[in-house]
């Protein structure tokens, strides 16, 4: 594609926000305004938006995005690390390692434009702006969904994704005094309203299931191991036979969630949503909301809208088509704004 100057050299605030998987949109936005001659002085992003707007930031972009278009459905499961005992069902140390690997111990204050990570104070119920420190950090802080990822404990502060409260940033941008603000919104409505079909997919759900069904094993696997633990030695392999009704429950509750929570039915026929399944929309449903409040109250110059049902929050492994998407809203948003300052 050849390279359009139509920004004419125009300085850009980039907002990137929240939303899972979608956020891979992010490097094709980014991608497109280079190439139409903008230049982006200032970033900032919460969630998987301040996780590219580092990567961004720190030059890092184009081996993060070789990464994260090698990756197929099952590099990523491989890639979630499932905890009974953490506060939340994903340690994500794995992709955290490999992020660190990649950043190194890049401090925010070193980058050549100012960059802001919004995570939430869970004990305060405040947003944190990260300006200065690791920039791992800030991203593990700003990335961690509450209850399906482990928080951040940062001297008295616990920290969560900075969704909950801010998941389209912009008033971090205000003060860089750029030509224009470009915000990407990873909640944008479809034109539809989203179906059944978009937030559950048959054909995907048998490598899922695989997986599923080793969390299964290993929760058990566990729940045994604690029962015989907390026996005595003359009554160890009675114990063992037979769990105590409170891990008992326990464990019946973690094969239930491995296997299905809920079930919608449609047509005659039943379709499952798990319990993580439904935590993901409750908690997108909420950031919809949410980001409307903040764009009637700090309206950037180009809104790029993300479709929210153009993926599942955990659609790690369809990069490619996602940047694309980025690109091509982008590429829309871009046109729109200037023909309006021609």
């Amino acid at each position: 594609m050849s390279v359009s100057m139509s920004g004419n050299g125009k300085t850009v605030a980039l907002v990137l926000g929240s939303g899972g998987a979608r956020g891979y949109a992010h490097i094709g936005a980014i991608e497109v305004l280079q190439e139409r001659g903008y230049e982006i002085v200032a970033v900032a992003g919460c969630s998987i938006g301040a996780m590219i707007g580092g990567v961004y930031a720190a030059d890092k972009l184009t081996e993060f995005k070789d990464w994260a278009t090698g990756l197929d459905q099952l590099d990523v499961l491989k890639l979630v690390d499932f905890s009974l005992t953490s506060p939340g069902a994903i340690r994500g140390n794995r992709v955290f390692t490999f992020v660190r690997e990649l950043l190194g111990d890049t401090n925010i204050e070193d980058f050549p434009i100012p960059y802001t990570a919004v995570a939430t104070d869970l004990l305060a119920h405040k947003e944190i702006w990260f300006q200065e420190g690791p920039l791992h950090q800030a991203i593990r802080a700003s990335v961690a969904i509450p209850s399906l990822m482990a928080p951040v404990i940062l001297g008295e502060r616990l920290l969560v994704d900075g969704g909950l409260l801010n998941p389209l940033p912009i008033f971090p941008t205000i003060s860089s005094h750029a030509d224009l603000i470009v915000a990407v919104n990873l909640g944008g409505e479809s034109g539809a309203n989203i179906r059944l079909r978009d937030v559950y997919n048959p054909q995907e759900s048998s490598k899922l299931d695989q997986w599923m069904g080793k969390m299964k094993t290993k929760a058990s696997s566990l729940f045994e191991k604690e029962a015989t633990n907390n026996s005595g030695n003359n009554a160890q392999e009675t114990r063992a036979e037979s769990p105590s009704p409170e891990i008992a429950s326990s464990k019946k509750i973690i094969e239930d969630t491995a296997q299905s929570d809920f079930e919608v039915a449609k047509g005659g026929h039943k379709l499952p949503f798990g319990m993580i399944d439904i935590m993901n929309l409750s908690f997108e449903a909420m950031q919809s909301a949410l980001t409307q409040y903040k764009l009637a109250g700090y309206p950037p110059d180009v809104l790029v809208n993300i479709p929210k049902n153009s993926c599942k929050t955990f659609d790690y492994h369809k990069a490619p088509e996602l940047i694309q998407l980025g690109r091509t809203q982008t590429e829309k948003a871009l046109l729109k704004y200037e023909e309006r300052s021609a």
